[in-house]
């Protein structure tokens, strides 16, 4: 669930809505006070720019809400309209399939740079020459940075193929567990998905034994009216008002999602990563020490930094991501 992040932080990318973000702060700011500034930019500090749990339990947290939710009062609903329990338990499998693809991917390196590995990390990938260079060394690590590695500030260390931090795993997302962080992605969507669709049908079905589509009621002007679509909605929100909370959240994650799922795995298919995405687009995460400033000052990028260099062909791209290759430890003769 990394899609809040996408619009509510991104480290401190100029990205148009981070321009924007930017600006609404800029407005708030003389009428807040100092203090509350102070504690803001600490707690936001904290959050985004340490590693720490607190995405973690707020994820669970929400899983946990929506799926008592729907097995207290969705699935009773749905086995009295004879929905068969082969559906009512797909939701299920996709909670344990997307808590195995979290857990490799929270819990899986993905591809840290180190002295030991080093020399095998060099030769998975040549150096562009335009978003990647031969020869520069990490400030804070000491080590040269391989093709397509980045400095996350966050971890403290240099991530192969680096794509970004993500806070809701609490783990970088590189070259070792993209694959773990796209299957996530699309069995939390499916799994969002699926319950919509579900208790979308439970309170359609509600509605169609009511009767309520052929009632009418008297206006204030005293004249019968047929019930509407409005009429509909109020009625469904003062009779389930939790069930229809929690399928406009469904709705809200699985359509978030859904775009945030495409993004990357178009990614994936084109052989390039978030940070490359950025960086061809002369955007710049400040996340991404310690050569942020450096591309910084480069400006935009030129239209030929857009041309994807790793690129090698859809099936070769896919075949990448689900068996990244591994670094090759040469024999000391």
């Amino acid at each position: 669930m990394d899609f809040l992040t996408l619009f509510a932080h991104s480290g401190r990318q100029q990205t148009p809505l981070g321009v924007l973000l930017g600006s609404v702060g800029k407005v708030v700011a003389p009428i807040t006070p100092r203090w509350l500034q102070r504690f803001s930019q600490r707690t936001l500090h904290r959050l985004f720019h340490r590693r720490n749990n607190m995405f973690i339990y707020l994820h669970v947290l929400l899983e946990g809400a929506v799926y008592a939710e729907f097995t207290y009062e969705v699935f009773g609903f749905c086995r009295e309209m004879d929905t068969t329990l082969t559906h009512l338990t797909v939701p299920y499998v996709l909670l344990v399939l997307q808590a195995v693809f979290f857990y490799l991917c929270a819990r899986r390196d993905p591809g840290t740079v180190t002295k030991k590995k080093i020399s095998g990390q060099l030769s998975l990938y040549p150096y562009d020459g335009r978003l990647f260079h031969p020869g520069v060394s990490c400030e804070t690590c000491q080590l040269i940075k391989p093709a397509r590695s980045k400095h996350c500030r966050v971890c403290d260390r240099c991530v192969q193929r680096f794509d970004h931090h993500c806070v809701w795993v609490n783990n970088c997302i590189g070259a070792r567990n993209t694959r773990y962080f796209l299957l996530y992605l699309f069995s939390v969507c499916a799994m969002a998905g699926d319950m919509a669709v579900l208790t979308g049908d439970m309170l359609f079905h509600a509605v169609l034994r009511s009767g309520l589509l052929r009632a009418s009621y008297v206006d204030e002007y005293g004249e019968q009216q047929p019930a509407g679509p409005l009429f509909v909605a109020q009625h469904l929100f003062l009779t389930f008002p939790r069930i229809v909370f929690m399928l406009g959240f469904l709705v809200f994650v699985f359509l978030l999602l859904a775009g945030y799922a495409l993004f990357h795995f178009y990614l994936a298919l084109v052989n390039q990563t978030s940070n490359e995405w950025y960086k061809s687009r002369g955007y710049t995460c400040q996340h991404c020490h310690p050569d942020a400033t450096a591309d910084r000052l480069r400006g935009p990028a030129p239209d030929h930094f857009k041309r994807n260099h790793y690129s090698r062909g859809l099936l070769r791209n896919l075949e990448e991501i689900l068996f990244p290759p591994k670094p090759v430890q040469k024999k000391l003769s």
